[in-house]
């Protein structure tokens, strides 16, 4: 059930990314093909595929994060015991966590001051910018304490990965 659901969340992720990389690069095309071509632009594409990249970024790292696709320095850890490795994942993953933390309750009060500030050109809120970072570090921590409570449930059975 958790899996199906967690696949579900995931293609359903990768499908917003497509959209909104989809959605960018139509804009932005767009808005190069009229400046060259007939002098004159939109524009509102700029701040509609700037506030679309900040989406982006912030969707494509909770994607990355739940496939373990980030940047892992093993050099050292490597060396270590099986044991030691799992309580070092717990230690990163706890301090991961605190980060989250960080990330949500900055983000959020970010998207409430914010809320109110429009763009000049399209009129969207400022904020919106803020709630993307807030979604991420949200989901991020999800996937962060489900990962926890895994490595804590297998370190104390004795099991290795």
């Amino acid at each position: 059930m958790m899996k199906s659901l967690s696949s579900a969340v995931t293609k359903l992720l990768e499908a917003f990314v497509v959209l909104i990389l989809t959605t960018m690069s139509c804009l932005v095309f767009l808005n190069v093909v009229l400046r060259y071509g007939f002098n004159s632009s939109i524009n509102i594409t700029e701040e509609v595929s700037r506030y679309l990249f900040v989406w982006l970024a912030f969707l494509g790292a909770i994607l990355a994060f739940s496939e373990n696709r980030h940047i892992n320095v093993t050099m050292f850890t490597a060396r270590l015991s099986e044991h030691k490795q799992n309580l070092l994942h717990l230690l990163t993953d706890s301090l991961m966590l605190f980060c989250c933390y960080l990330l949500i309750t900055g983000s959020w009060v970010q998207f409430k001051l914010n809320l109110t500030n429009m763009a000049p050109i399209s009129g969207i809120p400022t904020g919106i910018t803020y709630l993307a970072s807030f979604i991420a570090g949200l989901a991020i921590a999800i996937l962060l304490l489900i990962r926890l409570f895994s490595n804590a449930s297998r370190l104390i059975k004795g099991e290795s990965k």
